[in-house]
């Protein structure tokens, strides 16, 4: 956990004086930035007044306070009597002279294409848009599904959802039929905005035939609204008139414009689904005065993102890192560079070119596109990236390694890289990065400012230079309003493991050397494929759809491209041919379908039995520990040693 050769990033005069966090902390009042972190945890309503107004945000009518906690810590409402539709803040950049010209949204497509909106045309688009959805039928409250490629459509549609009071529930352009379904039942979600498909490395990725599959198999479902490819036809033109075409609906809205709906600051815009350990994914809900609020401070206090920059971090729109890149960049009035393509296509020179092409400043990747241009390197390297001014990685643990190759490239070894973690649930940061302070490579050099984190024992109590469990002792701008429709699992899943604080569920080692922090994995069974979070038991609940599996169990293991990799071991039933390579082509295949192609094992091992307690629950942190040659741990609830040898045959 050394950094050893590897360089620490400096801070220079011009982040101490003139970088957001700086002009934050003279906003405030502070002297430094230990002041502001000791004020924002001990005055935490003085803190977010003076971040609201420094960030611009649009209010209809102000709140009467900070928080009313009478539900308990777990369930607080922020800023109550607060009215506000938080892209009101967006679209407050259209309604200025000296910005309502400045691009908003640059969209470039895998063959080169690109589109651009200013931010006049921006929110033109959003208030026409929102206005076709409600002469389809769409209400405040509605739950519409979005799944859609990058770009201008789904950057207009998710404002435009938020902007009429409905709640967006993003989709996951890789997903499979059920996964599609799970979703649409658990949200109750009445229309879909789809894409039809879109192309990688040229090809046609067919999105349109397992939304169709999924619409048949939930009724509720209204309409769809396609956005389609060139020459696309469909709709009435194909007799079904709950089929409808994006532009059509753009085109209806423009006869009836509308404002944005005032929402109280507690109301929901958006359910995202993020899987757990158990059960289906979680429903987790974010809302108007909360997760943009929290969007906004992060993008100026870590990001260090003002007005003008150019803003491009490739990321699906079905992910929270989707919303996240899309609100960093418009909250702040930047512009936002999307990219709907493969990343290494038509080589891997595309990342950098397409930082010279838009002269992008900030510049955010997930470790695994990291990984993968590092392995490239005289190729990743050949577009002129002098243009950034930031560099920023989050979604999975990336190791020093790569960090400062990262930085020493993309950041010619002068522009900072901040490390940035949180989650669905939290929407920006629990720990990331200042450029006020030295960045160690893989690190984060603070607790972001409004969230009480520390790094816990098993009694709640905090710990330093040991590995402990992430927790935050506080309620904070940001979490998750619940779980949709489930108060119980939410509670259970953050709340009940130490009571009275929230545990995150990853494991992390505060330092005391120099204060830094260093995420150590998850301290459950999530898996997480390039960067995409996957629930073990969602994994094996498809894989025991098979009529000649008996049991199965699903771990992550870790993979130098990918993060870390699936692993799936069955047991069959009798009389099936259990040759592994024809076990994984049928489980691979039913995978790729049911849960979509990233999700796709490398490797099904076939064994007898599984590792299980005296109570039937299977060990999947001892078949992982074990398959992986690291020490297995507390043994005392095994019931079936045995089984270990099997697991240790077909290790790797």
């Amino acid at each position: 956990m050394t950094e050893g050769h590897l360089s620490v990033w400096h801070p220079g005069q011009a982040d101490r004086e003139h970088s957001e966090i700086a002009r934050l902390i003279r906003a405030i009042g502070c002297e430094n930035y230990d002041e502001l972190l000791q004020l924002a945890e001990a005055d935490p309503a003085r803190y977010w007044n003076v971040v609201q107004g420094y960030c611009g945000i649009v209010w209809d009518v102000k709140p009467t306070a900070y928080v009313d906690l009478a539900r308990g810590p777990e369930f607080p409402r922020w800023f109550p009597g607060g009215r506000l539709n938080w892209v009101n803040t967006v679209l407050s950049y259209a309604r200025r002279a000296d910005s309502s010209g400045r691009l908003a949204l640059v969209a470039e497509s895998e063959d080169g294409s690109t589109r651009q909106l200013t931010y006049a045309q921006l929110a033109q688009q959003v208030s026409d848009f929102a206005a076709g959805l409600g002469v389809l039928g769409v209400e405040r409250g509605d739950r519409v599904g979005l799944m859609m490629e990058n770009g201008v459509e789904a950057t207009v549609s998710a404002l435009a959802i938020a902007y009429m009071g409905a709640i967006m529930v993003p989709l996951f352009s890789g997903f499979g039929v059920d996964a599609i379904i799970s979703r649409f039942s658990a949200a109750e979600v009445s229309f879909v905005i789809s894409t039809t498909g879109f192309a990688r490395r040229t090809k046609r990725v067919n999105v349109e035939s397992p939304m169709r599959e999924a619409w048949a198999r939930t009724p509720a479902v209204r309409g769809i609204i396609w956005k389609r490819g060139p020459g696309e036809q469909g709709g009435k033109a194909n007799g079904d008139a709950r089929d409808h075409d994006w532009n059509d609906v753009l085109e209806l809205g423009a006869e009836k414009p509308a404002p944005a709906a005032s929402m109280d600051a507690n109301d929901p815009f958006m359910v995202i689904y993020t899987s757990g350990t158990t059960g289906k994914p979680k429903g987790v809900v974010h809302t108007h005065g909360s997760f943009p609020l929290k969007i906004a401070h992060d993008s100026a206090v870590h990001f260090n993102v003002r007005e003008g920059d150019v803003y491009c971090w490739p990321a699906d729109m079905g992910w929270i890192a989707g919303s996240l890149v899309l609100s960093s960049a418009l909250l702040r009035g930047a512009t936002l560079v999307c990219y709907d393509g493969a990343p290494d296509y038509p080589d891997w020179s595309r990342m950098s070119r397409l930082v010279e092409r838009h002269g992008v400043t900030h510049f955010g990747s997930a470790p695994t596109l990291i990984r993968g241009m590092a392995g490239n390197e005289a190729m990743a390297l050949q577009g002129d990236v002098s243009s950034i001014r930031m560099l920023i990685t989050a979604g999975e643990g990336i190791d020093p390694e790569h960090f400062s190759w990262f930085q020493q490239t993309f950041g010619r070894g002068e522009r900072p890289l901040i490390n940035y973690t949180g989650g669905t649930e939290v929407s920006g940061a629990l720990l990331s990065s200042v450029v006020l302070r030295p960045i160690p490579p893989s690190g984060f050099n603070t607790t972001s400012p409004g969230v009480n984190v520390a790094v816990v024992d098993a009694s709640g109590a905090p710990v330093i230079d040991v590995v402990g469990e992430l927790a935050v002792r506080e309620p904070f701008v940001g979490m998750t309003q619940s779980f949709w429709k489930d108060d119980q699992r939410y509670l259970e899943t953050y709340w009940r493991t130490t009571p009275g604080i929230w545990v995150h569920g990853d494991l992390a080692l505060h330092r005391s050397s120099d204060g830094n922090y260093f995420m150590m994995g998850r301290s459950d069974d999530t898996l997480k494929v390039a960067g995409k979070r996957l629930g073990p038991a969602e994994v094996e609940e498809v894989v025991l759809e098979l009529d000649s599996i008996a049991e199965a169990a699903a771990i992550g293991v870790a993979d130098a491209d990918k993060g870390q990799r699936l692993v799936i071991f069955v047991v069959t039933l009798a009389g099936v041919d259990t040759s592994e390579e024809a076990l994984l082509a049928r489980v691979s295949q039913h995978v790729d379908v049911r849960l979509g192609r990233p999700f796709r094992p490398s490797a099904v091992h076939v064994v007898k039995q599984l590792p299980k307690t005296r109570t039937t629950k299977i060990m999947r942190r001892v078949i992982r520990s074990v398959y992986t040659g690291a020490p297995p741990g507390d043994l005392s609830s095994l019931d079936n040693p045995a089984a270990l040898d099997e697991i240790r045959a077909v290790a790797p």
